[in-house]
């Protein structure tokens, strides 16, 4: 005996309204047909006379699936980019460090669920296009909120969540894989400062510090552990008091973002002088304690020492050199310049790159090698190297105006 035809009405509340269609058995299988939408006039009372009327036609074996029933029936087996990027992220995520898990989340929620959910409507998968990621990416560009590079990085991101699409058989291509995808990034600016810049830096820094009633004078010694110790700024987070050994002159990088990070730095003897000044002024001093902290004493974070710290102490520090007829900063200075610096510095010192690789903790060597050819190229050399140069007879170049062989006040 044949199963009875039985049904129910599907109400879905979307972008475009509610979503009405129907469920019922039929040709041996469950059918479902999309009747329409609330602006187009359809009503509960409405769907449940159309499902009255094809649960009719099944008993009189005269109902037939519709074409459009047919693609819909299609489409709901393949997932919308929504669901899908959702799922994929919860996937990633434990794999991830936390900073790559917040840069992953931040592109997903601020930019591509946006543009893909609310402008393109939560396409299903298989309905994404190249002109799709092409849209996406200049109306990214007329947004002007992003730079090319990070653009470019969120469209990495898509074209990371579609090949798992690829893989999963929702999609036969990945349409945001190609360069042409991309935007063409400018060469990016990529400043480091001379020693005597360095020092007008911390002298600005210090002429801050010494300006802010509110606060401790944490700029200066700040920043000279950015320059003199070629820390990243999430390393610098971290540090804790128990990873500086002033009396042995070495400090302990024990968080960073690759295993070779993880390092011991030789504390240069400005540094030293500069940190243990700080240690005897700040309340947060014990072994435990972070080196570095807010006025509420939470760890400080790469924007707010950017914003709060390194630009203002830039433009006091141009500020002054250029009443002394000295031109100013390089324009675009971070925290990462001052680690660029500190590695340009040891190369111009003498030292050799299984060194400066290892002081820096990079994991690829031809990070330092591409720091030591800039350097090479740009002539500097301290008198130290030239002597080396001298003995084996070979003429050096000289070195950059204002270049000193160490940092001296």
């Amino acid at each position: 005996m044949a199963r009875k035809s039985t049904g129910g009405i599907v109400e879905k509340q979307t972008s475009r309204g509610t979503s009405y269609g129907i469920r019922f058995r039929a040709l041996g299988r469950r059918q479902f047909v999309h009747l329409g939408y609330s602006s187009e006039g359809w009503t509960r009372k409405r769907a449940e006379e159309e499902l009255a009327n094809a649960l009719a036609d099944v008993r009189r074996g005269q109902w037939r699936p519709p074409a459009e029933a047919q693609a819909l029936a299609e489409r709901e087996r393949v997932p919308t980019f929504h669901a899908f990027a959702s799922s994929w992220l919860a996937r990633r995520e434990p794999e991830l460090r936390p900073n790559t898990r917040a840069a992953y989340r931040w592109e997903l929620t601020h930019h591509l669920l946006p543009f893909f959910v609310k402008v393109l409507k939560d396409p299903p998968l298989d309905a994404i296009t190249a002109e799709h990621v092409d849209r996406y990416r200049q109306h990214k560009v007329k947004e002007g909120r992003l730079g090319a590079a990070s653009i470019n990085k969120t469209i990495t991101r898509l074209a990371q969540i579609l090949d798992d699409a690829v893989e999963y058989g929702h999609l036969d291509r990945n349409p945001a894989r190609g360069r042409r995808r991309k935007l063409r990034e400018p060469r990016p600016s990529r400043p480091w400062l001379e020693p005597d810049q360095v020092v007008a830096l911390l002298d600005a820094a210090g002429e801050l510090d010494r300006g802010d009633a509110r606060g401790l004078p944490v700029r200066r010694p700040l920043l000279a552990t950015l320059a003199l110790a070629g820390l990243r700024i999430g390393e610098l987070a971290a540090l804790r008091w128990r990873d500086v050994d002033l009396a042995a002159g070495r400090l302990r990088v024990g968080q960073a973002k690759t295993d070779a990070g993880v390092r011991t730095v030789d504390l240069q003897p400005e540094l030293r002088d500069e940190l243990a000044a700080w240690r005897a002024a700040t309340p947060h001093a014990g072994r435990d304690d972070l080196v570095f902290v807010t006025r509420r004493g939470t760890a400080v974070n790469r924007h707010n020492v950017r914003q709060r710290v390194v630009l203002p102490a830039a433009a006091r520090a141009s500020q002054r050199l250029e009443e002394c007829g000295l031109p100013p900063l390089p324009d675009g200075l971070s925290p990462h310049a001052l680690r660029r610096s500190f590695a340009s510095w040891l190369i111009a010192e003498g030292e050799d790159v299984a060194y400066v690789m290892e002081q820096m903790g990079h994991a690829d060597p031809q990070m330092t090698l591409g720091v030591y050819a800039r350097a090479v190229r740009s002539g500097r050399r301290s008198a130290r190297t030239k002597r080396r140069l001298e003995a084996l007879d070979v003429e050096a170049p000289s070195p950059s105006p204002g270049t000193t062989d160490r940092l001296t006040r």
